[in-house]
């Protein structure tokens, strides 16, 4: 813990050692983290100082417990998210992780809009990426994804057939970024003609859109992206405790 701030409680250098650790891949989600023991050894500290780092990394997201086999880092399931407001189910009522199309897939100068989100010059490199999202091929989200280019431009040589369903696993495997949190916020919209014909909607159709702003371990933004889908078919779940 060296190269830490000395002014930081124990606790709290040792949290940011075993951040610095993940976020340098050392440790990879999934990955089981040393136990309590092992890391007062490791850092000469007490087990209560262990406990109260790992505490923070537990809050913040980046860790879990799993009772009976230990900590872990924890790997982000952001598409519980969709279905807290979208109703994603097949014809027979089974609930599903919709099918992804690219539909379009660019290179371009960062709008104003797109370069304050991802934090970037204006005008600097971005990827552009358009996605409709289908249940037993019927439209139920349009989206629109960007990334920063230098971080990601592995994604410009993988097939559009290739990217699957799920895009944080490939930027994790293709480009070496991990998402561990989000910021989303809902408002709505009506369909453009571009938007209906592609969500097979009326033009006019009220939208639902959720804007996700997605960061890395450090917070740093790394995508940013807007999906659409039908009002007819949203649906808002949250639990209070």
């Amino acid at each position: 813990m060296s190269m830490l701030d000395q002014r930081l409680p124990r606790y709290q250098r040792l949290r940011d050692d075993l951040a610095s650790r993940i976020n340098r891949r050392e440790l990879r989600p999934g990955d089981s983290i040393p136990s309590e023991a092992e890391l007062a050894a490791q850092h000469g500290v007490a087990i209560g100082t262990v406990r109260k780092a790992i505490d923070q990394l537990v809050a913040d997201g980046v860790l879990e417990r799993q009772q009976g086999r230990g900590t872990f880092v924890r790997r982000a399931r952001f598409n519980s998210s969709l279905f807290r407001f979208f109703r994603f189910q097949s014809e027979s009522g089974e609930r599903r992780i919709p099918q992804s199309r690219i539909l379009r897939r660019d290179v371009v100068a960062a709008p104003s809009a797109v370069a304050s989100a991802l934090r970037i010059a204006s005008g600097e490199p971005v990827i552009s990426l358009s996605r409709l999202r289908l249940i037993d091929g019927e439209p139920l989200l349009a989206e629109e994804i960007w990334l920063e280019k230098s971080r990601f431009e592995a994604v410009l040589d993988i097939a559009p057939e290739d990217f699957g369903d799920l895009l944080y696993p490939l930027y994790e495997e293709r480009c070496d970024q991990v998402v561990v949190s989000a910021d989303e916020n809902l408002s709505v919209e009506i369909a453009t003609d571009m938007q209906a014909q592609l969500l097979h909607l009326e033009k006019g159709a009220p939208l639902i859109v959720i804007e996700r702003l997605a960061f890395d371990l450090e917070r740093r933004p790394i995508e940013w992206r807007r999906s659409r889908g039908p009002a007819k078919r949203f649906r808002y779940h949250v639990e209070i405790r």
